[in-house]
């Protein structure tokens, strides 16, 4: 099978969206299917290495550390990588831009369109200049649109799912998660971890993984930890990641005089990261904007209790007093005392604790996942039209072309009719 996986982020972006996209595409070669990514490259260029075609973009970087890319609308190159490889199935990662490009050649070649809802991207407007609820409403009614024009849609969690449902997408969803290498991060070295960010061995370790910024929820999640530092002087606190409320949280500890128990490791992966996770003995974590906590699935395989805010895209994961606590809202006494509760286990119940993590992650092992994923491919590709060779002299083609941009611009007005009406700015 032929999958060329269409994105707007990739690496060198770091982030969950271009995690799930290498962790499927991985697994997808091994089970011997052929993956081309189609991504924006580095500006004024185009190049093509390890199954990635780079595509010329104009890129823009805010003053809050987020770079956008916005493809330079060259069809040649899209029709290129068309021709060239032939996919049976388009898989979408995003919803604007590339993401329009993606319906274009779905229709124009007769290939199903999959796509996944990766993003809640009203949770992201604080990084717009404008930020009004109708910027809200307008990317909400876009990227749901979106969905309703493609043939399948993903939804990495239940709660995405319903959510999705409820905003009247009408397009098959299935839920799959992404899925992680359970077996890889079951074997790490925490004492290695401990040694080289100075910890003590007999320290108890809070450990937190996340791009370090607003969205998710280190407001909350960072005074509670000073909080916690405060009361029992055994515990630390180990950070890995990063990003702009990095300097937020080193004030907090500091402030607090906690600085020496803080250890910010920057951007880990590979062993580094399964050995960050084996040196902690619980994992807490506060957003409210995911589609899938991939994190906590990945700390769940090492072996690691989780303490969470009962959200979409974690209440499907934590099994509360099984493999951590969840709490009902963020409230940070009862944060604390969640994390308390972890540590204070007994020996033999911890054991058992961390066992029962371990355990439960095995639902979110990559080759399952992978091969959930396949079978909605594998169904597509049964009801599909023959490949098309497009003519650019076709009047039929032609049509096909002009509809397909309608509908896409139909989409953009719909959504700015969603937004016009909520410009009320948001705090």
């Amino acid at each position: 099978m032929k999958i060329l996986m269409m994105t707007n982020s990739y690496f060198p972006h770091l982030g969950g969206l271009e995690q799930s996209l290498t962790s499927f595409s991985h697994e997808l070669r091994k089970l011997g299917h052929d993956v081309l990514i189609a991504a924006p490259g580095p500006a004024g260029r185009a190049d093509k290495k390890e199954n990635v075609a780079r595509l010329p973009a104009f890129h823009h970087k805010n003053g809050k550390g987020i770079e956008f890319s916005i493809n330079l609308p060259l069809p040649g190159e899209f029709s290129r990588i068309m021709d060239e490889f032939r996919p049976d199935i388009i898989h979408s990662h995003y919803p604007f831009f590339m993401g329009d490009f993606a319906v274009r050649l779905s229709r124009q070649y007769h290939v199903p369109l999959v796509f996944s809802y990766h993003i809640m991207f009203e949770h992201y407007v604080h990084y717009l200049p404008i930020r009004t609820q109708g910027v809200k409403r307008f990317l909400i009614t876009l990227a749901s649109g979106y969905a309703n024009m493609c043939r399948h849609v993903i939804a990495p969690s239940q709660s995405v799912r319903d959510i999705l449902i409820k905003r009247r997408v009408r397009a098959p969803i299935t839920v799959v998660p992404t899925g992680v290498n359970t077996r890889a991060f079951a074997k790490g070295n925490g004492k290695l971890c401990r040694q080289k960010n100075r910890i003590p061995a007999d320290a108890m370790v809070i450990g937190h993984v996340s791009r370090l910024a607003p969205e998710k929820n280190l407001d909350f999640m960072v005074p509670a930890l000073v909080e916690l530092l405060k009361k029992d002087g055994r515990v630390h606190a180990l950070i890995v990641g990063q990003g702009p409320s990095v300097p937020m949280i080193r004030n907090k500890f500091k402030h607090a005089g906690l600085q020496k128990r803080l250890h910010l490791t920057g951007y880990l992966d590979g062993q580094g990261l399964t050995d960050a996770y084996h040196a902690m003995d619980v994992f807490a974590f506060a957003s409210l904007s995911e589609t899938q906590g991939i994190v906590l699935i990945e700390a769940l395989a090492s072996g690691v209790p989780v303490v969470a805010i009962n959200a979409p895209g974690v209440r499907e994961v934590i099994q509360n007093y099984a493999n951590g606590r969840s709490i009902p809202r963020p409230d940070q006494k009862r944060f604390i005392e969640a994390l308390e509760w972890v540590l204070k286990r007994p020996a033999d119940k911890f054991k058992t604790l961390k066992k029962q993590a371990r355990n439960s992650a095995e639902e979110y092992s990559i080759r399952n996942c992978t091969l959930r994923m396949l079978k909605i491919y594998k169904q597509l590709i049964a009801r599909k039209a023959p490949f098309s060779q497009y003519h650019k002299n076709s009047w039929q083609s032609l049509q096909d072309r002009v509809k397909t941009d309608w509908d896409i611009i139909r989409n953009v007005i719909k959504a700015g009719e969603a937004g016009i009406f909520n410009w009320r700015l948001i705090k």
